[in-house]
């Protein structure tokens, strides 16, 4: 059996659409829309809710509080470091050996260069502090029976895809709707990752069956695009002209901390922040040669861009 804890949110949902040929259990704080019979509720927070079938031969942990406006910060620990400690006790009890684990490559902090796996990680938010911690946790797990145990950390890039509300989601829809505004010269790169690929990486390392492996991984669909090609893509997409329209980074960033006084006047959650201003004006770009010697993806960046244009805009 394959249990999947967080199985509902937008990559879960995805990956099981990959499992519906498979014995599979999802376990969730809330039912999957799609596979609400396949689902038990619980909290991983609540180490005593947490139901892990006693035939589990592989877990795959995607739950993770991971918004950028999360209040209370303690949520990041109990979530991502506490709930990940109470899964690995768990699996413990009831014998499971091997875990497949989303982490993030917030780890590695903002504006690097082009990091791979072997790069010292530098978090720069609680999100990427506490995924790092979890990391930490799975390697420690790992180590006190290595030769019949097995640890896959997948470290993934901003995820897009159809039925997703994501950043990228917004951004697409700002340029779709000719109401997006470039912030700095746009020459910052962005590595994304697809949806549907980086689904069937996982079921990739969820069909390895060997034992005896620790390994991470960097998750990102090539080639990376600075902002600027990223509009210029979507409009060809679209099959029309571009036109874009650019103000200066500290007047972005400025009226980031303007937003940030009014979210914090009236207790609202915004879509505009100075953290979202500075993360859109970074350079997050991740090597993952690593991930593709391994796996070859389905769909190419653009074919991802497509289908996702398609299914949200063009055919609504």
């Amino acid at each position: 059996m394959i249990c999947i804890i967080g199985g509902s949110g937008f990559v879960g949902s995805s990956l099981i659409s990959n499992l519906v040929k498979k014995n599979f259990l999802n376990i969730d704080k809330q039912y999957s829309k799609q596979f609400k019979n396949n689902t038990i509720i619980s909290d991983i927070r609540n180490k005593n809710s947490i139901v892990i079938p006693a035939e589990t031969e592989t877990l795959v942990l995607l739950a993770a509080e991971h918004r950028d406006d999360v209040t209370p910060p303690s949520l990041y620990y109990d979530v991502n470091v506490k709930g990940t400690q109470n899964v690995l006790e768990k699996m413990d009890e009831i014998g499971v050996k091997k875990i497949i684990f989303t982490s993030s490559v917030a780890v590695y902090g903002l504006n690097k260069k082009n990091p791979d796996e072997k790069t010292v990680p530098d978090p720069f938010n609680e999100y990427g502090k506490t995924k790092l911690q979890a990391e930490k946790l799975i390697y420690d797990w790992f180590k006190r029976s290595p030769k019949d145990r097995t640890a896959i950390i997948i470290r993934p890039t901003v995820i897009f895809g159809e039925n997703n509300r994501g950043n990228v989601y917004n951004l697409l829809r700002q340029i779709v709707n000719r109401n997006f505004l470039m912030i700095g010269s746009g020459k910052n790169k962005k590595s994304m990752a697809y949806i549907k690929n980086i689904s069937d990486f996982i079921l990739s390392l969820v069909n390895n069956s060997k034992l005896g492996l620790f390994e991470i991984y960097n998750y990102a669909d090539k080639p990376d695009l600075n902002m600027n090609e990223l509009f210029s893509e979507v409009n060809k997409l679209l099959k029309r002209k571009k036109s874009i329209f650019k103000i200066p980074l500290y007047i972005g960033i400025f009226v980031g901390y303007i937003f940030d006084l009014i979210s914090f006047i009236t207790r609202k959650k915004l879509l505009i922040s100075s953290v979202r201003v500075k993360k859109f004006c970074a350079v997050t770009q991740f090597n993952s040669d690593k991930c593709k010697s391994i796996f070859n993806p389905r769909y190419s960046l653009t074919e991802g861009l497509r289908n996702t244009i398609n299914f949200e805009f063009l055919k609504k």
